[in-house]
């Protein structure tokens, strides 16, 4: 009787299992069905409003929106005008998780773009794949991951921190202390550089990592006086940035005496920081705002036509700004708005006339894209310094730190 019963339990597992993945298909399906009748179509716009990343991901929500506007000006899609649904992901992991699975399920959005952090990112992952939707992410990160459920247009590891890295031993900075948030992209990204700084003859002056959101750097900044480090890599996320910088400067090594090589630090973050406290400072990026073109100065004119003649406009509000254009360009080319036939399509498409210049996904649903290192001046911009050759192909998972991984997406 126990055994038929354990049997029974198993069938009925089966059966509820069979049952919610149906019934989360069933709600992509309909909210199809019902668009098919109205005269617009809702996204979703999920980024910190608050929190320490709002420093951040308020101006990509304010990107994402500008794209929207401009899609909707164009005729809209499939005839359709796009209505963003906004929500604020808090800097709570949790939270951006319960608010993606409200756009999917209560409003009914077609597909979702917001996320910075990766702890964020892997809080909505599920969320997604349960729902059969979409999350256009927009924030470099680690790699280390692929989702068809997830369109990849921040760098992976080999579009930004090793760039940065090949920069610095030109440089001759061969000493290099590793300073993170204490989280999934820091920790993943410096044992990656870990990896390539000790493969190239380099040198780890040192490791440290503060909690997100956290402000004494005391005891940091005496190890790295200790260390003595040719460079400091910064992975540092949202505000803690602040502090860092100040107590730096306060301890007689402002970045004109030691280098600093930032990784979430952009033209935005430098404004709302304070230009005078970073600048001399270095940044690696696929998008700067002073890239000379004239696809790019459009979209800098428009962003400011809407928010402020003075706003700053930098990397990830630009991959925000693409991922509108993209996934209303998907959705024509694929003649739906469903999430499968949309990736499918985006990953046909290759724009020469972005603002960030050539870019196309990769058929694992990361972008190809070229690899900047800029140093910020006193008026804001960055000064670019060098750049890869080409568009840089996204490796997700980094050959010397992970060998064999590879990614597929079906």
């Amino acid at each position: 009787m126990e055994s038929m019963g354990r049997r029974g339990y198993g069938r009925k597992a089966i059966v509820w299992s069979a049952i919610t993945v149906l019934s989360a298909a069933a709600i992509v399906l309909a909210a199809h069905a019902g668009f098919a009748a109205e005269g617009t179509v809702k996204v979703g716009v999920l980024q910190s409003l608050s929190g320490t990343m709002a420093i951040s991901e308020v101006t990509v929500k304010n990107a994402e929106l500008l794209a929207i506007d401009e899609v909707n000006a164009s005729g809209g899609v499939l005839g359709k005008k796009v209505v963003p649904v906004v929500e604020d992901g808090a800097s709570d992991p949790a939270i951006f998780a319960q608010k993606a699975q409200k756009l999917i399920e209560e409003d009914k959005v077609v597909t979702v773009f917001g996320g910075w952090t990766s702890a964020s990112r892997k809080a909505m992952l599920p969320v997604f794949e349960r729902f059969h939707s979409l999350l256009w992410y927009p924030v470099q990160f680690e790699g280390n991951e692929c989702s068809a459920n997830i369109m990849y247009s921040g760098a992976q590891p080999n579009q930004q921190i090793l760039p940065a890295l090949d920069w610095a031993f030109e440089k001759g900075y061969k000493r290099i202390f590793l300073l993170g948030s204490d989280y999934v992209f820091p920790r993943t990204a410096n044992l990656i550089l870990k990896k390539h700084i000790v493969h190239r003859g380099g040198t780890v002056a040192g490791e440290e990592y503060v909690p997100l959101g956290g402000t004494d750097f005391s005891s940091v900044i005496t190890k790295i006086k200790l260390a003595r480090p040719d460079v400091v890599f910064n992975t540092l996320n949202g505000d803690s940035n602040v502090s860092f910088f100040k107590q730096m400067a306060a301890a007689g090594m402002p970045p004109s005496k030691l280098p600093v090589m930032s990784f979430s630090i952009a033209e935005q973050e430098a404004k709302a920081m304070g230009t005078s406290l970073v600048a001399g400072s270095y940044a690696a990026w696929n998008y700067f705002e002073s890239l000379d073109t004239p696809v790019n100065h459009k979209f800098v004119a428009a962003y400011r036509a809407k928010y402020g003649k003075e706003a700053a406009v930098d990397d990830p509000m630009a991959h925000g700004y693409i991922d509108v254009l993209m996934w209303a360009a998907a959705v024509k080319k694929a003649k739906s708005f469903d999430p499968n036939a949309v990736r499918k399509a985006a990953v046909e498409l290759a724009w020469d006339w972005s603002c960030m210049g050539s870019i196309k996904f990769a058929p694992d649903q990361s972008l190809y894209q070229t690899a900047y290192v800029g140093q910020l001046q006193a008026d804001g911009e960055f000064k670019i310094l060098w750049k890869s050759k080409q568009p840089l192909y996204p490796q997700p998972y980094d050959a010397l730190a992970f060998p064999g991984k590879t990614c597929a997406v079906n």
